[in-house]
């Protein structure tokens, strides 16, 4: 319930960041919203790559549809995606 409530507000400020590039706000508050953006495809794509790198060698891949909801709801889909992980074994 709150990872869905998670991704519904990541996905509104995808679209309000996105917004800044289709019509521009005013300013300073233009520039505020370039950095954020940028921040965000800076961190999104960090946490794509570190699922992949830390990865075991055993669990199959993860596909690119995966990829990319990781990369637009970000931490919300990598708590869904570790739900359904079955838990390691212990040794």
């Amino acid at each position: 319930m709150l990872i869905n409530l998670g991704r519904l507000l990541m996905l509104c400020i995808w679209i309000f960041l996105l917004s800044n590039i289709v019509h521009p706000f005013p300013k300073p508050m233009r520039y505020f919203l370039d950095v954020a953006m940028v921040f965000m495809f800076f961190m999104h794509g960090i946490q794509v790559m570190l699922l992949k790198a830390t990865q075991a060698k055993d669990q199959p891949k993860i596909g690119g549809w995966l990829e990319l909801r990781i990369f637009l709801f970000g931490v919300f889909e990598l708590l869904a995606w570790q739900k359904k992980q079955p838990p390691l074994p212990k040794k």
